[in-house]
């Protein structure tokens, strides 16, 4: 009986150590960007959209923040051909997605940002696909 306790003992500190290692591998991977590279974000339709890093803001955009789990500010009015940039500024992963599917980011982390150009005037509703209560407006004249 000892015996047995000893080698069941002894084979979940085994899995432990795999589970752990396994764990220690994925993290280092997605810190490294690995992961990541896959998935960039992008449009169904219409004008590409950018994903950058915080520093590499284009001049002559107008920002969204997305921060406190909402977007600021809620409603933003531009001329048609603006590029509206979202930024981060939140502790937990949000997106950016048009309810009519006109553009959609991926998951943007801390300080990340997504970048879309409004070509044609109109109202453009979205939200934030991981929290849906999060919404905003873009009114492109």
């Amino acid at each position: 009986m000892r015996h047995s306790k000893m080698q069941q003992s002894k084979a979940v500190r085994n899995v432990k150590t795999v589970i752990l290692g396994t764990a220690a591998i994925l993290s280092l991977t997605l810190a490294s960007g690995t992961l990541r590279a896959r998935s960039l974000g992008g449009t169904q339709t219409g004008t590409p959209v950018t994903v950058q890093m915080a520093g590499q803001e284009k001049s002559g955009t107008n920002a969204v923040a997305i921060d406190n789990f909402s977007f600021g500010p809620m409603q933003l009015e531009v001329p048609a051909g603006t590029q509206v940039t979202w930024i981060n500024k939140d502790d937990v992963p949000h997106t950016v997605v048009s309810v009519d599917h006109k553009f959609k980011s991926r998951a943007l982390d801390t300080d990340e940002r997504f970048s879309f150009t409004f070509q044609d005037p109109g109202m453009y509703e979205y939200f934030c696909s991981v929290h849906p209560k999060m919404t905003g407006k873009i009114v492109v004249k």
